[in-house]
C-alpha cells in the first residue's frame, strides 16, 4: 500500500507542480512578493496531497522561539520535504541554495526571481562573499535567510560535518541564528520515492544571540541542531515501535 500511495502522491505532485509553474509563468514578470505567493500555494496543495494521499501530516513547535524580524534560520535537512514546507515554516524566506538547483528548467526560473541566495559551492571561500552581499539586501527587505548548514540531505541517523557558510552569515550579519531540527526522513528518506504516513516533527529551538566566536557558534549549533534532531527522531520511532537509530558520522553525499 505504501508504494501504491507514494507513486499516486509523485504523480499528482509533478503534475500539480508543473501545472501550476506554467500557468504563473506571467507572475515572475511581477515581483519577487508575488513569486513567493506562489511558491507558498505551490506547497499548501503540495503537504495537503501528501497528507490525505499518504497519511503524512506534519507538527510545528517552538515557534515562539522565532524573535520578531529578520533573523537567519539553520535547519536540519533529511528529506525533500523540508525544501517544500520551507516556505510555510516562514514566511519569504531568503533560501540559500547551490547552484546546480537553480540551473533547472522552470525550478530554477522561480528561485531566481523569487531572490533566493544562490552560491558556487566549488568556489569554495570565494562564495562567502557574494552570499553574505545578498543576504544583506534580503534582511534589508525585511526577509530571514533560511539555510541547510550540512549542505546537503543527510539519512537518519548520520551526522555530516556542518559547512562555514553559516557561520559567515552569523558572524557578518549580527543577527540571531535560530536552529531547526526536524525527523522528516523517518517518512521521507533521503533520495527515496516510498513515503510513509505519520507524522513529521519540526522543532524551532532557542536562538543563538551575536557575540560567540566561529568555532564556539559551530559547536552550538551543531549540538543543539543534532541533539534535538536525535530526540524527535527517538519521539517518533517509538511511538510508531521503529527500531531505534544510533546516529554515526559518515561522508555521504
Amino acid at each position: 500500500m505504501t508504494v501504491v500511495r507514494s507513486f499516486l502522491f509523485d504523480s499528482i505532485f509533478y503534475l500539480w507542480t508543473a501545472l501550476i509553474s506554467v500557468l504563473a509563468t506571467p507572475v515572475l514578470l511581477i515581483s519577487q512578493r508575488a513569486t513567493a505567493r506562489v511558491s507558498e500555494v505551490w506547497a499548501i496543495v503540495s503537504l495537503l496531497l501528501l497528507r490525505l494521499i499518504v497519511g503524512l501530516s506534519y507538527e510545528v513547535r517552538g515557534k515562539h522561539n522565532l524573535p520578531q524580524g529578520a533573523v537567519i534560520v539553520a535547519l536540519k535537512h533529511q528529506s525533500a520535504w523540508e525544501t517544500v514546507a520551507l516556505w510555510l515554516l516562514l514566511k519569504n524566506p531568503a533560501i540559500v541554495l547551490k547552484q546546480s538547483l537553480a540551473r533547472i528548467p522552470v525550478f530554477g526560473w522561480y528561485m531566481r526571481r523569487g531572490q533566493a541566495i544562490i552560491i558556487d559551492r566549488d568556489a569554495g571561500p570565494k562564495a562567502l562573499r557574494p552570499m553574505v552581499a545578498a543576504a544583506r539586501s534580503a534582511i534589508a527587505d525585511g526577509r530571514s535567510i533560511a539555510i541547510f548548514p550540512e549542505g546537503t540531505r543527510t539519512s537518519v541517523g548520520v551526522r555530516r560535518p556542518y559547512h562555514p557558510g553559516v557561520a559567515a552569515l552569523y558572524m557578518q550579519l549580527g543577527l540571531p541564528v535560530v536552529p531547526v531540527a526536524l525527523n522528516s526522513g523517518l517518512f521521507w528518506g533521503r533520495r527515496s520515492f516510498l513515503k510513509q504516513s505519520g507524522k513529521i516533527l519540526v522543532e524551532f529551538l532557542p536562538p543563538i544571540e551575536p557575540g560567540l566566536d566561529r568555532r564556539h557558534f559551530m559547536e552550538a549549533l551543531e549540538r543543539r541542531i543534532e541533539d534535538a534532531t536525535a530526540r524527535l527522531i527517538i519521539e517518533s520511532q517509538r511511538a510508531a515501535h521503529i527500531p531505534l537509530v544510533i546516529p554515526s558520522a559518515s561522508g555521504e553525499r
